[in-house]
């Protein structure tokens, strides 16, 4: 089943002042984790399945995986650069 995206807006801004390609890259691998969350992600410090980190080569974003109304929110991005 695809997840719903949502976004914190401080991490929606910080996504959209990204470089394109780099906002792109990210795009992408947030689109993938909309249709498998947990296997598109690492764990968040302890593995509980709810919160994770995606990274890809230029950023890093926190997102929260909500089972019961199928919802990733973005709760934070970091450029790395």
């Amino acid at each position: 089943m695809i997840y719903r995206l949502k976004y914190d807006p401080a991490a929606e801004a910080v996504h959209e002042s990204m470089p394109a390609a780099v906002s792109e890259e990210l795009t992408l691998a947030l689109a993938n984790a909309c249709y498998d969350p947990i296997g598109a992600t690492q764990p968040y410090g302890e593995d509980d399945g709810v919160v994770r980190t995606l990274v890809t080569q230029h950023s890093f974003a926190v997102i929260l995986v909500g089972e019961t109304l199928k919802t990733i929110t973005v709760l934070q991005v970091t450029y790395l650069g």
